[in-house]
Formats: structure tokens, C-alpha cells, sequence
């Protein structure tokens, strides 16, 4: 409703509390901070089981060694429930108050995550997987369902009629699929008027054999099938020349940065500056089990590291600090999934997405904080907090922890 100095409290409360009988007041102490919540702008929801397990293989190999016997599991409802459950509970407890989720292949336990997701009151986008290549016989479906089944799960989700929670299209990436698909996928974008999530230049083996099948850069590959848009997120973009991130920069899709991934898989550093360069939009993701935790807070220390480990091998340099990683995991995060019109920061009139962080809690040694800035407070959290920080959890006003 109002933002402003200290001082400009009073007469703010005067405006806008006429009545204040029904209004709770809460006054924070000088270790406390309220921020925007958390935006996980790319996290797999089934594998969370495998955080941390598997990181002796690179991306293609993982997939097949791994990720997709996990994800096979996922018929079994009972078990999708189970973690998908504990995926929501555990994100917001780390401050996520909005994340970009990859479902599962199989629309029923798709479904049982857009349900945990109401039930916890978190804002979210929520895509079927598309696959008919590239992975075990028994875990693929034809062309033809791929498309139904992410018609039928676009239509299930928007009929919930949830202004939190909404649909995304979800190709995995290039090589899962032929370019029928992917054109139809981008037909259902524009019909729908969704979102649109994929991965993109992750690996240099991937990116390698993407430009074998199609001849085409990877960029290249989802603009023909109409796949970037101004509400399209790609997950790492290592590997993008400058030509593809022009190209990005023309239709307004984004990035979003998931430097634990890039490290636990050895797929390579992501240059965040050199996104900015481009005008490219630019969110952080944990990427889930490809990252080890699905902690917002660790992304932000992990991009800061690559960002410093960048700047070893570059001439004058200038590497990520906290601010910039901050804005990355709330504002950046927003606009990259188009949501900065709602969330991100506390501009007057945007729904209110926020966390009270409480330094107070570490370790009792609240002596410690006695004289730190709110700036200073913020930098802590950042280096050294966890989500025992965190005291509470908004989504659109709503407490949620």
C-alpha cells in the first residue's frame, strides 16, 4: 500500500489505516529484514529425491545413469504425492515464494503437483514434460500424446481457477523431441497463451549434437518452432554465441542461471555480465537434483563464485556482488517469468511476496549484530544464512510458514 522512510510512517498509517481494529501491526527488531520472497526460476520437482547423488557423470550421461530411473517412478501416485509434498514444503521453508517447476512426464502426477502447491499457498508455474526421444523405451510417449496430454493438462490446471498457480509448456529440450512436436508445442503457446520453459546450451556434447540434428545454432532450433517468446525461460545458456543472444535479446525470452547445476554436472560457468550485455533477462534456479540443494540462497552464493572464478580469466573484469545476485533472485527472477507487473520487489500496488528474515536466531550470537546497517544485515544472510533465518513466509499477503 505505501513504502517510504521511517520517519513517513505515522502519516502513511494515517492514510491508508483509517480503522486500524482489524489491522495486526508487526514492528521489526534491528536484526530482522523484510524482503521479497524467492523466485526459483528452474527446479525439476521429480528428482528431488536424488539431491546430491550422481555428479560423477556429465549432463547426457546423468540423464540415463539417474535422472530418468527416478522419474520412471513417478506412475506410482502415492509416491508422486509423497515427494511432491515434501518439494513444496521444503522450497518455501528456504523462501521460495514462486518457483518454475518441470513436472513429470505423466499428466496424473503432474496434476498431484499442481494440488501441492494450492494446499501450501505457493505462487508457481507447473509444466507436463514433453518427451518422445531420447530415453528409455518405457519412458517416452508418441507425438500424438505428447501434444493431447499437454492440451488436456493446460485446460486441467487453468480450470482450477488459481491466480497463483499456472500452467508452462514444457519440452525438455531440443534433442527429446522432433520439430513437428515442437512447432504443435508452439502452436498450443500461442493458442493458450502460456509460458514457455526448456534447458538450452547446458553441455557441450548436447549442444553439439543439437546442431547434428537439426543444423540449426540451439537458439535457432526453438525460434523456428515458435518457442521464444517474451514469456519463454531457458534454463544455463553456457554456450550461447553471440548470435543466439542477440537473438534472445530480440524476442524478449530469458535466461534463467543455475550455476550449483553447472558446477555438480561440470557443464561450465554461465557469464551472467555477459547476458546483461545483451539485454537479456536474467533469473536464478536451483535446478534441482542437477543442484544440490533447493535453496535459493545457495544459488545466490554459487553464482557469485562463478562470477569470481570468471573474473580470473578476464581483464578488468567485474564480478557479480551481492546486490546483483540479490536482485537476480527476486526482481530478476519476476521478470523472467514475466511476473514483474506482480512480485519482485515492494512497489506499491504489486502482491505481497515476502519473507521476514531474522539474523537475530544464529547461533544466539545476536551480540554480534548489534551495530550491522539493514545492508549489512542483507550481506550476512546472503554469506551465511539458511532458511533457520527465515521466520516467515508471505504469498499474496497470505502467511504460509
Amino acid at each position: 500500500m505505501a513504502i517510504g522512510r521511517k520517519e513517513d510512517l505515522e502519516q502513511a498509517r494515517a492514510q491508508h489505516l483509517a480503522d486500524e481494529q482489524d489491522v495486526m501491526v508487526t514492528v521489526l527488531s534491528d536484526r530482522q529484514l523484510l524482503i521479497p520472497g524467492f523466485v526459483d526460476t528452474h527446479i525439476h520437482a521429480p528428482q528431488y529425491p536424488n539431491c546430491g547423488l550422481g555428479y560423477d557423470k556429465p549432463l547426457l550421461e546423468w540423464l540415463q545413469a539417474y535422472t530418468y530411473k527416478l522419474e520412471r517412478k513417478y506412475r506410482d501416485l502415492e509416491y508422486s504425492r509423497k515427494v511432491f509434498n515434501a518439494v513444496v514444503r521444503r522450497t518455501l521453508n528456504h523462501g521460495t515464494t514462486t518457483a518454475c517447476y518441470f513436472a513429470s512426464l505423466f499428466q496424473d502426477a503432474s496434476l498431484i503437483l499442481v494440488d501441492a502447491v494450492l494446499k501450501y499457498g505457493q505462487r508457481a508455474f507447473i509444466g507436463k514434460i514433453n518427451m518422445t526421444t531420447l530415453a528409455p523405451d518405457d519412458y517416452v510417449e508418441t507425438p500424438e500424446e505428447t501434444i493431447k496430454l499437454t492440451r488436456k493438462f493446460i485446460e486441467s490446471v487453468r480450470s482450477k481457477d488459481c491466480e497463483l498457480v499456472e500452467p508452462i509448456v514444457t519440452p525438455r529440450f531440443a534433442l527429446s523431441l522432433e520439430m513437428d512436436s515442437m512447432i504443435e508445442l508452439g502452436q498450443l503457446v500461442k493458442e493458450y497463451n502460456v509460458n514457455v520453459q526448456t534447458h538450452i546450451s547446458e553441455n557441450t556434447d548436447e549442444v553439439k549434437q543439437v546442431n547434428s540434428k537439426y543444423g540449426l545454432p540451439y537458439a535457432n532450433v526453438y525460434d523456428k518452432a515458435g518457442l521464444l517468446t517474451p514469456k519463454t525461460v531457458l534454463a544455463h545458456g553456457i554456450y550461447l554465441t553471440d548470435e543466439e543472444l542477440s537473438l534472445l535479446s530480440q524476442r524478449g525470452s530469458s535466461v534463467s542461471h543455475c550455476p550449483d547445476s553447472n558446477t555438480c554436472l561440470k557443464s561450465g560457468m554461465c557469464d551472467v555480465r555477459r547476458l546483461f550485455s545483451f539485454g537479456i533477462k536474467v533469473g536464478l534456479g536451483t535446478d534441482v537434483s542437477g543442484g544440490a540443494s533447493p535453496s535459493i540462497v545457495s544459488a545466490m552464493r554459487s553464482a557469485l563464485a562463478t562470477s569470481i572464478n570468471l573474473s580470473f580469466g578476464q581483464k578488468n573484469y567485474k564480478p557479480l556482488n551481492y546486490l546483483d545476485v540479490f536482485y537476480l533472485a527476486t526482481l530478476g527472477g519476476a521478470e523472467a517469468l514475466s511476473l514483474e507487473h506482480k512480485i519482485g520487489n515492494f512497489e506499491v500496488g504489486k502482491e505481497f511476496d515476502a519473507l521476514i528474515v531474522d539474523m537475530g536466531v544464529e547461533n544466539g550470537n545476536t551480540d554480534l549484530l548489534l551495530d550491522c546497517t539493514p545492508l549489512e544485515l542483507l550481506q550476512k544472510f546472503i554469506y551465511t544464512g539458511d532458511d533457520r533465518n527465515i521466520a516467515k513466509v508471505f504469498v499474496a499477503g497470505k502467511s504460509v510458514k
